[in-house]
């Protein structure tokens, strides 16, 4: 993933790019309070049949009899590839509740406030995770999520991150729940095989500020996601009191790349 550590310089207008990219190629489509309204068209069973963009991609080389078809093998993939505490570092705690319900999906509305429902057609499976490191002298808690989402077919996952990108262009102020706020939103997209995107096929980075009723605010805001085949996963860092910048991202950073290593190992042909 880009390493950013708070200075991924990428303006938004390749944002658009991307997402005028995405939405052609899908044309025939979450927090992590990030989701979509998954509403792709159907394609191939395999996930394989189209291409998210035109751009360069970096994709492993998967075997058709690991990519999942039914939802019992999509959650089985996640349980292998979503983040665990120990996929943020030291210092990372299990937050309550910790995993979803098998059946919610983050959905931003037209009045730019998150509400849970039901997953779309394409979706096969999804799973969220919340995570803590726990305040400590002078350092308010960071919390953390992460979200593996396990779609049909490719260009369902590419139609996910287009309508990513969308969101905030939509909404550079967003409700994510009852006391909860991020703004001053900024988004950058990499296709894969550009700058440091080595590992995904496209991904997306949102810095932001975030503030709570809670912990107060304004904190540092970050979220990435990367999209590979038909798999997309995303991280959440929301910063608080005494944290950095850059701690934040760190931690984002890590557990994103910790999820794309072991989901190139649960998909590529074995030798």
């Amino acid at each position: 993933m880009p390493l950013r550590g708070g200075r991924f310089a990428l303006s938004l207008a390749l944002a658009a790019v991307l997402l005028a990219g995405c939405t052609g190629a899908a044309d025939e489509p979450g927090t992590t309070e990030r989701g979509a309204s998954a509403s792709a068209a159907p394609g191939s069973v395999d996930g394989t049949d189209a291409e998210p963009s035109d751009g360069p991609t970096k994709t492993p080389d998967p075997d058709p009899a690991r990519l999942p078809r039914t939802r019992a093998a999509a959650l089985d993939l996640i349980d292998r590839v979503i983040a665990d505490p120990d996929s943020f570092g030291p210092g990372v705690v299990k937050r309550s509740p910790y995993e979803s319900g098998p059946d919610t999906w983050p959905v931003l509305g037209e009045d730019c406030v998150w509400q849970q429902r039901k997953p779309g057609h394409s979706v096969l499976a999804t799973l969220t995770r919340s995570f803590e490191v726990p305040a400590a002298a002078g350092k308010g808690p960071v919390r953390l999520g992460a979200v593996v989402t396990v779609h049909r077919t490719r260009q369902d996952a590419a139609w996910e991150m287009a309508e990513s990108i969308e969101e905030t262009m939509r909404c550079p102020t967003q409700q994510l729940r009852e006391g909860e706020l991020i703004g001053s939103m900024v988004a950058a997209a990499l296709f894969g095989g550009e700058a440091t995107q080595t590992n995904s096929e496209d991904a997306l980075s949102e810095v932001g500020e975030y503030r709570s009723s809670e912990l107060g605010g304004p904190h540092h805001y970050a979220w990435q996601q990367a999209q590979t085949l038909q798999f997309t996963v995303a991280v959440t860092g929301k910063g608080a009191k005494g944290r950095t910048e850059k701690e934040i991202d760190d931690l984002v950073v890590q557990a994103q790349a910790a999820m794309l290593v072991r989901l190139e190992s649960a998909v590529e042909k074995q030798s």
